[in-house]
C-alpha cells in the first residue's frame, strides 16, 4: 500500500474495535468514533452530528452511514442531522472528513476526500430532495478519476480497491452507470481498474490460496490478498453500494471461485468492463467464504499488534458483499457470528459501527431490531438527535438506547495506540471503518 497521506479507511466503524489503525502504508483504519490523535483540542461538537467523539477524521463518514442505515430501516432522520451533512459540502461538490466552520469556504488546504464524498452521495441520494448536492458531488468525483479508471482516497494518488469500490457505489446510488464513467485520458471505467487489483489465474503456485482475493493496491508490482479490499470489491464489482436489499431464497446463487482451466484462463483473469467486474466479484466472494470457513465464520484483523483478534467490521462487510451476490446461505454463518460477538465492538464504535450492523442485517433479511438480543436501530438512534419519525420501537429499545449512550466514549483498547502512531507519523487519516489493511 502506498504511503499517501490520505488513504482513508472508508466504512463505518468497522475498524474500531476490530483493529483500527492503518496499515503501514497509511490506510486508516479505524474507528469511526475513536478519539483522533491530535495536538489541538477537540472541537465543540455541532448540533445534529452523530457520535460524541472527535469528528476530525470521520465526521462525514459516520454521519452518512448513520443516516443511510436509518433511512434503510424506515427511520426518518432529524432535520438538523441531514442539514449538518449537507452543510459540510464544499462549493466544488467535494466533502472533507470534517469542516468545523462550514461558513468558511474550502480552499487549497481543505483535504477533500473521495471516500467521504462517496459516502455522503449514497446517504443524500437515498434520503431524496438533495439532487443538487448529489449532482455536484458526482461531478467532482468524475473530475478526480485517475487515468486508469480508479480513485484514491485523496485525489492525485494511485488508485486503490477500496476507494474505487465506494465511488462505484456512489455512482450507482446517484443513477449513473459506472461502466459509462470513463477517464478523460485513458478512457477506462472503474470496472476496468477494479479487476487489475485482483489476484487472478496467473498467480504463482504459492499464491493459489489467494486466488480471487483483491489487494488494496500493488506494492512493488505485487498483489497481496487483503480481506477488507476483497469485501469492498465483491460489492463494488457488482455495482452495489452499502444498501443491499435481501435477495430471498428463490434467487440463491452458488459460490463459485475463479475458473482457471483450459482456454478460458485469460478470460477469467484480467478482462475489464461490467461483465469482467462481475466475474471478479464472484471470485472475491469465493475467497471470502474460504477465509470465513477457516476462521470460525469471521475475518481476522491484520493490524499490527492485533494478534488473533477478530475483525468485526470487515466481517459485517463480508456479509453485505455475500448478500449482494445472492449468496444468502453463505452469508448466514458470519451473520450468526456477528449476532453473538458484535455487541461490545458496536458500543465502542458508535454510530458507524451500529450502521454497519444494521446494513448487514438488512442485506440478509434479518431484523436489526432483534439482533443477538439487541435493538440496533434504537442503539443507532441514541447516538444522535432524536429522529423525526420512526417505526414502533421494540420492547428492548429503551434499554438498548441507554446502553449506547452510557458506553459511547468508553475504554480505549489496544488498537488506540496504533491510531496515535499513524496520526503522529503523518501517514494519513483514520476514518471510521474501512481499514485498508494491506496484508504484506
Amino acid at each position: 500500500m502506498a504511503p499517501s497521506p490520505a488513504v482513508l479507511a472508508r466504512r463505518g466503524a468497522a475498524a474500531l474495535a476490530t483493529a483500527a489503525v492503518l496499515c503501514a502504508a497509511g490506510a486508516p483504519a479505524a474507528s469511526a468514533d475513536t478519539p483522533a490523535a491530535s495536538a489541538s483540542p477537540s472541537p465543540k461538537l455541532p448540533q445534529g452530528l452523530y457520535g460524541s467523539k472527535d469528528p476530525q477524521y470521520d465526521g462525514v463518514w459516520r454521519q452518512s452511514l448513520a443516516l443511510l442505515a436509518q433511512h434503510t430501516v424506515g427511520v426518518r432522520p432529524a432535520r438538523p442531522a441531514v442539514d449538518w451533512l449537507v452543510g459540510q459540502q464544499c462549493s466544488d461538490g467535494s466533502f472533507a472528513a470534517f469542516r468545523p466552520d462550514p461558513a468558511k469556504a474550502c480552499d487549497g488546504k481543505t483535504m477533500r476526500d473521495t471516500n467521504q464524498t462517496a459516502a455522503a452521495v449514497q446517504a443524500l441520494a437515498a434520503l431524496g430532495g438533495h439532487g443538487d448536492a448529489v449532482g455536484k458531488a458526482v461531478a467532482w468525483l468524475k473530475s478526480v478519476q485517475n487515468d486508469d479508471g480508479s480513485w484514491s482516497s485523496m485525489p492525485g494518488s494511485p488508485g486503490d480497491t477500496n476507494s474505487t469500490s465506494v465511488v462505484i457505489g456512489a455512482l450507482a446510488a446517484a443513477g449513473e452507470k459506472p461502466e459509462s464513467v470513463t477517464s478523460k485520458k485513458g478512457g477506462k471505467s472503474p470496472y476496468d481498474a477494479l479487476v487489475t487489483f485482483q489476484i487472478g489465474c496467473d498467480a504463482k503456485d504459492a499464491e493459489e490460496g489467494q486466488r480471487g482475493a483483491f489487494a488494496f493496491q500493488p506494492k512493488d508490482g505485487k498483489l497481496t490478498a487483503n480481506d477488507d479490499a476483497t469485501a469492498a470489491a465483491a460489492l463494488g464489482g457488482l455495482g452495489k453500494g452499502y444498501v443491499v436489499d435481501p435477495a430471498g431464497k428463490d434467487v440463491e446463487e452458488p459460490v463459485k471461485g475463479l475458473s482457471c482451466e483450459g482456454s478460458d484462463k485469460a478470460d477469467k483473469s484480467g478482462k475489464g468492463g461490467k461483465e469482467g467486474a462481475e466475474r471478479a466479484a464472484q471470485g472475491a466472494a469465493a475467497y471470502l467464504v474460504s477465509v470465513l470457513d477457516k476462521n470460525d465464520h469471521h475475518l481476522k484483523s491484520a493490524m499490527p499488534g492485533a494478534g488473533d483478534q477478530p475483525d468485526v467490521g470487515n466481517t459485517a462487510d463480508a456479509v453485505v458483499a455475500l448478500a449482494a451476490g445472492s449468496h444468502g446461505d453463505a452469508a448466514q454463518p458470519p451473520l450468526k457470528w456477528l449476532e453473538k460477538n458484535s455487541a461490545a465492538w458496536a458500543k465502542e464504535g458508535g454510530p458507524a459501527a451500529y450502521a454497519q450492523l444494521v446494513l448487514a442485517a438488512h442485506a440478509t433479511g434479518a431484523d436489526p431490531r432483534h439482533f443477538g438480543g439487541a435493538d440496533l436501530v434504537a442503539q443507532l438512534n441514541a447516538t444522535g438527535p432524536e429522529p423525526a419519525g420512526s417505526a414502533e420501537p421494540s420492547a428492548t429499545a429503551e434499554k438498548d438506547a441507554k446502553d449506547a449512550k452510557d458506553d459511547e466514549g468508553g475504554i480505549q483498547p489496544w488498537w488506540i495506540a496504533g491510531i496515535v502512531f499513524v496520526a503522529s507519523a503523518g501517514v494519513g487519516f483514520l476514518i471510521s471503518g474501512r481499514r485498508k489493511k494491506n496484508q504484506h
